[in-house]
């Protein structure tokens, strides 16, 4: 599969400066046949999750009869619009995080959010927000990487928590280990103190599910870290993750996001469908495990996968 990686990130940056603009600018085009191009592009935001989607993405594509390229582009800035514009003809997206990002587009910086825990609604805003831009947003499946909060496992047996709400019917004081944005994130401070009544004591400015952030609470030093679903160390620093019950994070589920124009088709919503019926969270953080911990390559670890699941010969 690196093999076929033959586009770089240089040659994208080369023809979005030259670029007329994205198909925002084209709406016409809209309302054209979807597209079927032999040869696709599947993008990564370059983190190993989204790579081994792409690298998933890629070889069920090459089993439907295409063949592909990988390119890794770590900036939505900068792999968004090239999607538009047919540079990059898939990319892994989610769902929430895709829908304020293309609303603030749009709208500007200041618009109100348009994700939110609804999948159904989140997905209906996102598509509304992608259609006009020449994009088609497929089926999300089961599998979802959202924010999450988790404490050591000794302290959450100590306390009898499994829940959110569990910890904040504790009255504890919680000094949190997130990024210094969770002060003013509706997902983060805020949505905790209000959601769920937790006694947030400070923020510990240590990034979201860092290393450094995660030692704090093994340590002792904080009592609960922002982390993600999708995390696959936790494990290795005795933590666990408290559940979100009252919902209070956003539908970012896993969902392709395709180019209409060139890779618009029945056949390639078919190919990468197929995902949806197998694709859990736990999955995910597995596979992340996998090439994080055990240092096995993406490519590898999303063949096996498919293999074992069946869909991939």
């Amino acid at each position: 599969m690196r093999g076929r990686a033959a586009v770089t990130a240089a040659g994208l940056l080369a023809l979005t400066a030259c670029s007329t603009g994205p198909s925002l600018e084209n709406r016409g085009e809209v309302t054209a046949s979807p597209g079927d191009s032999h040869h696709l592009t599947i993008g990564s935001a370059g983190f190993t999750e989204s790579d081994l989607l792409a690298q998933m993405y890629a070889q069920l594509l090459n089993q439907a009869g295409y063949r592909t390229s990988l390119l890794t582009v770590a900036n939505r800035e900068l792999y968004e619009p090239a999607l538009e514009s047919g540079q990059i003809d898939v990319v892994p997206e989610y769902a929430a995080t895709l829908a304020d990002w293309l609303n603030a587009k749009t709208h500007g910086a200041d618009a109100p959010p348009v994700g939110s825990p609804d999948l159904e609604a989140t997905m209906k805003a996102l598509r509304e927000l992608a259609t006009p831009r020449g994009l088609t947003v497929l089926p999300p499946g089961r599998a979802v990487d959202q924010n999450a909060f988790a404490v050591t496992a000794a302290y959450a047996r100590q306390h009898h928590l499994k829940t959110l709400s569990d910890l904040g019917a504790s009255k504890l004081k919680v000094r949190l280990a997130a990024g210094d944005e969770c002060v003013q994130r509706p997902y983060c401070e805020p949505g905790l103190k209000k959601v769920y009544g937790i006694d947030i004591t400070g923020i510990d400015p240590k990034g979201v599910g860092t290393t450094q952030a995660k030692r704090a609470v093994q340590e002792g030093r904080d009592q609960m870290v922002l982390t993600t679903t999708t995390d696959a160390t936790l494990d290795q620093f005795g933590l666990v993750l408290l559940a979100d019950d009252k919902h209070l994070q956003n539908a970012d589920y896993v969902v392709p996001v395709v180019n209409r124009s060139r890779a618009g088709s029945a056949r390639v919503a078919r190919a990468l469908g197929r995902l949806n019926d197998v694709l859990t969270t736990a999955d995910l953080a597995d596979m992340n495990r996998q090439v994080d911990s055990w240092r096995r390559l993406p490519a590898d670890v999303a063949r096996t996968y498919l293999k074992d699941k069946g869909l991939l010969k």
